[in-house]
């Protein structure tokens, strides 16, 4: 008989090894889905991972675009980590990256056409609260009335779209757009446009803020006392208590943390690749870096790197459905199937199998 025995302390051998056979799960099992659609597993494989980096014809336009998306998922999800170690589950990212988006957004037309060097950090700045404010919702909603934030705040994604579809019609439509939807251009007006810092690279001011959140987080979890309540509170939540740590406040900064990393990726992006806000602006960048989180075990270098690969599978993915005509959404599964594996294999990590007959009563 195969039971689960549940381990006394996580193994660290199965915490370090779980994303990597995640990893290769998925590209067994997705394989064996791109074969059933009746395309070579192994092209498509090596077309999603290989061909962005060292393809010939589109490696030199594709390697710079690692970078460009990868940006906002490492931003995003390092918020994310934040609230998930101390058990506060923002499942909302998306809908205060488009909230940030749009404060971000309106706050630098509303100069428009000032070329004045305060614009873009007034846009960042405004970005930041909006996202924050935005998360602030299901914060407050948590810790004056028990409300349940993964319930909240996802629900608040589609009230964000649909005020993101408002406003690209209505308040922020370009006026010389001749009737069209969607807000001015940013890349036609410099001194709001998020441009590359570093010619063919990708790296923009988006990426730039996304490494300081990987070393800030790192120094916060590691290093300073808030954050050792931040991970008490997850991690023995009646011991945090008792070690006199105010449960409301942790539950507003770690939503307030994460509702402002993921309002600043929301600006980075609207002023940089996407260029303008549109009804369809978002991207699924909120719940993407859902995965990335957990791919990085929570942990921001981890994080980092998963945020790389997750890129490499969107660049790849665009790819593929160039180069071999697979559909959308059989890319969208294949990088789902990347948390499913990772939630299933996670069980490892604290339980061990045993084998051996069953004990008779």
């Amino acid at each position: 008989m195969i039971t689960l025995e549940k381990r006394p302390q996580p193994s660290k051998l199965w915490t370090a090894v779980t994303p990597l056979l995640a990893v290769l799960m998925t590209m067994l099992v997705g394989g064996l889905m791109f074969a059933a659609l009746g395309v070579d597993p192994i092209e498509a494989i090596r077309t999603i991972f290989w061909d962005p980096l060292f393809h010939p014809q589109f490696a030199g336009f594709a390697r710079p675009q690692l970078l460009v998306k990868a940006g906002p998922l490492i931003l995003i999800a390092i918020g994310l980590s934040i609230g998930f170690r101390a058990g506060i589950w923002n499942i909302g990212a998306e809908g205060q990256y488009i909230i940030g988006a749009i404060c971000g957004a309106g706050a630098g037309l509303a100069f428009y056409p000032s070329e004045s060097i305060l614009i873009f950090p007034l846009m960042i700045l405004c970005g930041a609260i909006g996202g924050f404010l935005w998360a602030m919702i299901p914060g407050i909603l948590k810790t004056k009335f028990g409300t349940n934030e993964i319930l909240v705040s996802l629900m608040m994604v589609y009230v964000a779209q649909n005020i993101l579809i408002s406003v690209s019609t209505g308040l922020l439509r370009n006026p010389e757009g001749m009737g069209f939807p969607g807000s001015r251009n940013f890349k036609q007006w410099p001194a709001a446009f998020n441009e590359e810092l570093l010619a063919n690279t990708g790296m923009h001011w988006g990426v730039v803020f996304a490494f300081i959140a990987v070393i800030a987080a790192y120094v916060l979890m590691a290093r300073h006392i808030q954050g050792f309540n931040i991970r008490l509170s997850g991690e023995a939540p009646r011991a945090a208590r008792f070690a006199g740590v105010n449960p409301a406040r942790i539950v507003l900064l770690c939503l307030g943390i994460s509702g402002t990393l993921a309002g600043m990726a929301g600006l980075f992006e609207v002023t940089g690749p996407a260029g303008q806000i549109t009804g369809n602006f978002n991207a699924g960048y909120g719940f993407t870096a859902i995965i990335v989180a957990f791919l990085g075990r929570l942990n921001p270098f981890g994080i980092l790197l998963a945020g790389l690969l997750m890129a490499l599978t969107y660049i790849g993915g665009e790819l593929a459905q160039l180069m071999l005509s697979l559909p959308g959404a059989s890319i969208q599964l294949f990088q789902g199937m990347l948390l499913f594996f990772l939630l299933a294999t996670d069980v490892f990590t604290n339980y061990r199998v045993r084998f051996g007959k069953r004990e008779l009563a």
